[in-house]
């Protein structure tokens, strides 16, 4: 593999407790109330995408996407990066020819508020953010964008992530799928991936293939 393009939440950093208990406590706010299991069932997905799923009222999920922007950073503390990430992507750019990208449902403003702060951004040469394609996952239009701005071969190229969504982007954008096995909490629908990482370093094997 010559392209490896990364999901973030759930791969790189485990954020999805600061996402969904910022989420439960707007939806509270307004009388809704899921479990929080079914709040995870959206984790990976535009934020947009997981209010329709949660049956928000449609009068309310402009208010409540921005009440719930509003409140992840009192929940900030509650993110990481994943052992071994960092040391994972310094040996994926040390390989001759190999192109490391970000692929995210993240709006670029999220980016720089929640990654940025810890010190990822140099690893990667192209990112591509909720604001630059039409379809969010599980479309293939995300992973494209990537193919064309990084001009990869798709046949050497591999999506990385934690949720059936990642899997269904990356097999209809044509590329092969990575699922890694310390973020996809819930594994239902992911049976079908190429590559499965019990740890980061496993990841740099498919560059020296």
């Amino acid at each position: 593999m010559k392209t490896f393009i990364f999901d973030i939440d759930g791969t790189l950093l485990d954020t999805e407790a600061m996402y969904m208990k910022a989420l439960d406590q707007v939806l509270r706010r307004h009388q809704i109330v899921h479990p929080y299991h079914e709040l995870t069932q959206t984790f990976g997905i535009t934020s947009l995408d997981a209010l329709k799923r949660l049956r928000v009222p449609d009068d309310l999920i402009e208010p409540i996407l921005k009440e719930w922007t509003a409140a992840i950073p009192a929940f900030q503390s509650l993110a990481h990066v994943y052992d071994g990430i960092e040391a994972m992507l310094q040996k994926l750019n040390a390989q001759k020819d190999v192109q490391v990208a970000i692929m995210t449902s993240k709006r670029q403003f999220e980016f720089k508020r929640d990654v940025t702060p810890l010190g990822l951004d140099k690893y990667f040469s192209e990112f591509v953010f909720f604001e630059d394609y039409q379809r969010g996952k599980p479309a293939p239009d995300p992973i494209l964008v990537a193919l064309k701005r990084l001009r990869a071969d798709r046949t050497q190229t591999v999506y990385i992530g934690d949720t059936q969504y990642d899997l269904q982007a990356a097999h209809a954008a044509g590329v092969k799928f990575g699922l890694v096995a310390w973020g996809a909490k819930n594994q239902q629908g992911v049976s079908a991936a190429d590559y499965v990482f019990a740890f980061p370093d496993e990841i740099v094997a498919l560059a020296q293939e």
